[in-house]
Order: structure tokens, then sequence, then C-alpha cells
């Protein structure tokens, strides 16, 4: 079904305060769930409203985000258990006021859970003309390359560059075979999971969403995805996770914003980051392919769209779930 912006913005505020969520993060966390509905991603939009209420209803009232180590160059935040959604926008927020004194920045935080799509927040420092990195270790799901137990998060990565007369240049990878909320949306929507992505508790692959959450999600791309994993994941561990994020908390989130100019004055890496993306534009494209895009265009290009339309697709079953949470 298709639902306005702003009756989908609404309705995720409501179902959040519903639940104990102040009004300032449920707002924010409403931004990004509807911002990622229009650029496409269904597994982290609406449908991620469950999974936060969830685990909303078993977690104690949070504490406050704050600062705990500053200096010139980086910031380490306690996010106070409160949801990564709202912990990443102070994290990257922090970032871009460091950056613009200093030219470079480092922030880590910890004591937080979920935080959506990294593009997001990468995005936001783009925008400000910067070059932005983030990433994040999750709730262990993953099982290393050659193994079938689960010691890493889905730990996705991403990193923008500030683009001259365009949106920026965003690339946002998971290192895992499948997302989380991927699984979970399959199992809300009572779908089979890809072949290839998963195995049960035993070890064996399986198809059932519900048997990949109690056994293990594989890496993508094989032993390299999981090399990239690994580095996701201490990375989180340098934001201040334990080894392994055993349950929803305690995610690391990882962060590095710079000014191009420290290497580039003049505003001269903007020009070249569209000149780069003119000529990946003015290749030959292969058969069957229309056109070739950077990677991320695609959902930016949607999110315009729904703009101008002013409405984003929900799945009436998720749709149907969400309003008995905010009745």
């Amino acid at each position: 079904m298709q639902l306005t912006i702003a009756a989908a913005t609404a309705l995720a505020v409501h179902t959040l305060t519903r639940h104990r969520m102040s009004e300032r993060h449920a707002g924010q966390v409403a931004a990004h769930l509807v911002d990622a509905a229009m650029c496409g991603h269904e597994f982290s939009s609406m449908a991620r409203l469950l999974a936060i209420v969830e685990a909303l209803q078993k977690k104690p009232p949070p504490a406050e985000i704050r600062v705990v180590h500053e200096t010139a160059n980086s910031a380490l935040i306690d996010g106070g258990d409160n949801i990564g959604y709202a912990v990443s926008i102070a994290a990257i927020d922090k970032a871009i006021e460091i950056c613009g004194k200093s030219g470079v920045a480092i922030v880590g935080a910890n004591n937080t859970w979920f935080s959506g799509r990294l593009a997001y927040y990468v995005e936001r420092a783009a925008r400000h003309g910067y070059v932005a990195m983030h990433t994040t270790n999750t709730t262990a799901l993953v099982a290393p390359f050659g193994s079938i137990d689960r010691v890493m998060g889905t730990n996705p990565f991403a990193i923008a560059f500030p683009c001259e007369d365009n949106d920026p240049v965003i690339i946002d990878i998971g290192t895992s075979a499948t997302s989380w909320g991927d699984v979970v949306l399959s199992a809300a929507k009572r779908e089979a999971i890809p072949a290839g992505v998963a195995v049960d508790a035993g070890g064996q692959p399986t198809l059932d969403p519900n048997e990949a959450l109690a056994g293990a999600f594989l890496a993508w791309g094989g032993r390299r995805g999981s090399g990239l994993s690994m580095v996701s994941q201490l990375l989180g561990i340098l934001a201040g996770s334990p080894v392994v994020v055993d349950g929803i908390g305690n995610y690391g989130l990882f962060f590095m914003v710079m000014d191009p100019a420290l290497l580039m004055p003049g505003g001269q890496f903007k020009s070249r980051v569209s000149e780069f993306r003119a000529t990946v534009h003015a290749t030959r494209p292969a058969d069957g392919v229309s056109r070739v895009r950077f990677p991320g265009e695609g959902s930016l290009l949607k999110r315009r769209q729904a703009q101008a339309a002013g409405v984003i697709e929900v799945d009436d079953r998720v749709y149907s779930q969400i309003l008995e949470l905010s009745a």
C-alpha cells in the first residue's frame, strides 16, 4: 500500500513514542526509516519498526548520549543504550564539527544498538564537502569464512565523497551475504530467503529465515568479504564494543571525516570526483545494461521520485503489524 511521506513519518513517531522513545529520537528514527523507503530499501524502512519496538520492550529507559572524551581531532561518545539511529546522528555531527575546525576527525561511539543505513550518515558529512567513512560491528550473526559459528556482525561499511554540482558519491555495502533486516523482513512476510546466504543451527544450508536467525549468516564474497567484515569488527572494538557482540546492544560505531582540502585545496577534489563520475557514465555498457551507474545512484534517483510523488510503499502485512504496535 501507499502512505504519504507525512503520514508515514507521523505513524513511525507515534509508534516509537508509544513505546517510550523520546519525541526527539523518534523523529530522527522516523526520518531515517522514511528516507530508506524513499530510496527503495524496504528492509531498512518502515518494517524496521517491528524489530525496534521489540527491542524497546525489553530494554530499560536509556541514559543521555554524552561525549566522554574529546581532543582536537577526535571524540568518544557513550550512547547511553539509546538507539544507534540517534547516536549515529550525534556522532557524525560531532565529527563534522571537529572536522570543520581541524580538517580531520575520528569519532567512536558505543553502548548503542541498531543504526540503520550507514549511507544516511556519511551523506550528511559529504554534503558539507567532506570525505566520510563509517563502519559498525553488530550483533554476532555471521560466521567467518570456513566456519558455521557466528561471531561477527553483519558489519556494514560506507564511504562518501563530495561531488561538484551533483549528489555525493556514496558506497554502502554489507559484509554479510544477507542483512539481518532482510531476513527479519522475510520472516515477517513468511517468505523464503535466497539460497547460499545462511545456514541453520546445525550448519546446513537453509532457505527458512527463522532457521537462519537461529543459525548463522554467511560472509559476502567468501574470504574477501569475511576479511572486510573482520575490519569492521575490529574498528567497532576500537570504538568500545566487546570482542563479540552478544544480543542487541554494545555496538561500536566508527566514523572518520576529513576535509579534502588537506590534500587538494581549492575545491579541486569535488571537481575531480565529478569528472570521474562523468567518465564512468560515458563508458560503454555491457550487454543487457542500459546505462553504467555509480553505486548508490539508483537509491538517490528513487528518493527524488518519491519526494516528487509524496508517497512511499509499505507492505500490507508490515503495515498491519505496525498499526497493532501503535494502538
